[in-house]
């Protein structure tokens, strides 16, 4: 069931000599001082004013019409993304027939509606990654399947549990409004609906709204500008898997090196007449190693293989010892080097926790120094190399894994623009200004990604009203205050799908399977109790937020050394986390046990029989 291993690309007893320790912490401390700003700028502005044009989709009908809706559901999802659609697939494995999903998008898939930009493809194995195989009889073509299947397969699960009856594209919800004498939710909608749902859910995971560089004078540009969230195909001609053939004479200026540039860079770099790559911080990029699925490991499969598989991988990348590594590729390879990829779980092996911080330091410069030696290896021209290599520990960015990405900087219509951590100085009319140089290019591809740090209570918080008519983010104003991540007191019938309380993965989709099989399990407890509503006790909630603010999200010490990025908020990490500490893992248990252990007495409210016993899913 494993398939071949992975085979990383190096051989430790073979390595040229490396940096020490010393010299490491020295280098890292100066790449980070080199890249942070004061308080007062800005990395990144959202798409409004000058910039609002980039918002528009390019994928949907610009005149969709529809008349407003005026009935009742049983439970109306935000959102229909991967989240979304499996709490809805749940719910309908529970027999729940009215169900709507709402969505601004013209399809379901959430962010991969979206991201349909050359090269785009998930980076973990798509086996574990997309959800719900078994139960749509698919399997992907490919370890690493790319974002055109992906979306596929997002339709595919609508199809299947028959969501596209009751779905409201191209539709934005604009409040969530409780009524308590008929406990139900009035949804209102920029369409006009107004639609009474029992529960609702807001699943519009951590990728809400791309940002874009605070470039000054962005605006100005005259070519063709777009974020490779809105790619624009009818400029560059071609499609996700396709050449782009009306690039052969453009100059292409892409801003960013992240996760989403290690992807497009690449056929980019193919099709563009030149290319040039503006980067602040490099990536740090290790082999992929993607391969066909086989037919005959495919044939071999058992009933319950995806979720043995899900489970395997999360638990090897949270650093529990498994038998049988089943995914066996570069994310657990690096995980099982490093032994706690994750805080929550203490490391194997002997010493006082200052030991066993320090042998997994030494463990990540090693690592950090294969990967910088990979650099040597796959770019030719020393002076792209030294600026593409990455100087700064493993986690203070997602490890990023591309077997072409690094090698489309040998080609002569590739030009790294390394801003040795500036970023762009300015926009001009005719391109992009670096080192005092201007570069004139004909488009440029914001490759900048999402606001994925965005509190909660920034991005919807103040559509949502509760009892006597509280918002959301009033409710949160010190912080996000939930129970296990998923429903607030004062807040009934309401539930939350995400990364914030409820545990963090590298496999977001196992992640929010675990969540809604939950909240399936609690709207069914809920439903054969008689219970008015589903609502934490505020000593239930309170506990909670203790316990996440006792565990931390990541070690801030950790994060204040890294370099600026997402992960710790441009180089200034929040002082009081707001996600649960533990790993995903140790989160799944919490909230299965909870289940059988009385917890759902905390949430249903005013039961008129007694709460009864869910099964252990």
């Amino acid at each position: 069931m494993t398939g071949p291993k992975f085979s990383p690309e190096w051989d430790s007893g073979t390595r040229a000599p490396e940096p020490g320790p010393a010299m490491l912490r020295e280098r890292y401390r100066v790449e980070r001082d080199r890249r942070l700003r004061d308080r007062s700028g800005r990395t990144y502005v959202s798409p409004t004013g000058p910039l609002a044009h980039h918002v528009a989709d390019p994928n949907a009908d610009p005149t969709f019409q529809r008349p407003p809706l005026r009935d009742e559901v049983d439970t109306l999802v935000v959102g229909g993304g991967f989240g979304g659609l499996l709490l809805a697939a749940r719910l309908r494995e529970r027999g729940d027939r009215r169900i709507r999903i709402v969505d601004r998008a013209a399809d379901f898939g959430g962010t991969w509606y979206w991201n349909r930009y050359p090269g785009a493809q998930c980076d973990v194995e798509s086996y574990v990654y997309l959800p719900l195989l078994e139960e749509t009889g698919r399997l992907p073509s490919e370890k690493y399947c790319g974002g055109e299947e992906i979306l596929e397969h997002a339709r595919a699960i609508g199809r299947r549990f028959d969501l596209y009856r009751d779905a409201c594209f191209q539709t934005v919800v604009t409040e969530l409004r409780w009524d308590e004498e008929e406990r139900r939710w009035t949804v209102l909608t920029d369409r006009g609906d107004v639609v009474l749902a029992r529960y609702v859910a807001v699943a519009t995971g951590p990728f809400r709204e791309f940002r874009l560089p605070s470039i000054p004078d962005l605006a100005t540009f005259r070519g063709r500008m777009f974020h490779t969230a809105r790619w624009d195909y009818a400029y560059t001609g071609g499609g996700p898997s396709t050449p782009m053939t009306r690039l052969a004479d453009k100059r292409v200026a892409v801003v960013g090196t992240g996760a989403t540039a290690i992807q497009c860079v690449p056929p980019l770099g193919r099709d563009a007449g030149h290319l040039y790559v503006f980067q602040r911080t490099p990536a740090a990029v290790d082999s992929r190693g993607n391969r066909p699925t086989s037919k005959a490991w495919a044939d071999s499969l058992t009933p319950g293989w995806q979720r043995r598989r899900q489970e395997n991988f999360t638990a090897v990348v949270c650093g529990v010892d498994q038998e049988e590594d089943l995914v066996a590729d570069g994310w657990t390879e690096l995980f099982r080097s490093l032994r706690v990829p994750l805080p929550g779980l203490a490391p194997g092996g002997p010493g006082t926790e200052d030991e066993v911080a320090e042998r997994m330091e030494l463990e990540d410069f090693r690592r950090m120094n294969h990967l910088r030696a990979r650099v040597e290896r796959r770019v030719r021209d020393p002076a792209t190399a030294e600026a593409l290599k990455p100087w700064y520990r493993q986690f203070c960015k997602r490890p990023g894994f591309s077997d072409d990405y690094l090698a489309t900087f040998n080609r002569p219509t590739v030009t790294l623009v390394d801003t040795r951590g500036r970023g762009v100085e300015r926009a001009t009319e005719h391109g992009l200004v670096s080192g005092g140089v201007e570069y004139a290019v004909d488009c440029v591809v914001l490759a900048t990604g999402f606001s994925e740090g965005t509190p909660y209570e920034a991005g919807f918080g103040g559509w949502i009203r509760g009892r006597h008519g509280v918002r959301l983010s009033e409710h949160w104003r010190e912080g996000v205050r939930t129970l296990h991540g998923f429903y607030s007191h004062g807040f009934p019938n309401c539930f939350f799908l995400g990364p914030s309380q409820n545990g963090m993965s590298i496999n977001f989709s196992h992640s929010l399977d675990e969540q809604a099989r939950h909240l399936a399990a609690v709207i069914e407890a809920a439903e054969r109790s008689g219970a008015w509503y589903v609502e934490p006790t505020a000593d239930a909630e309170a506990a909670w937020v203790a316990e996440v603010r006792r565990s931390g999200s990541m070690d801030q010490e950790y994060l204040l050394d890294c370099t600026p990025g997402s992960y710790n908020g441009e180089g200034m990490p929040v002082e009081r986390p707001d996600t649960y500490g533990g790993n995903a893992v140790q989160f799944h248990e919490v909230i299965r046990r909870w289940r059988f252990t009385g917890g759902m007495t905390e949430v249903l409210r005013s039961p008129i029989r007694p709460v009864p016993t869910v099964r252990h899913d």
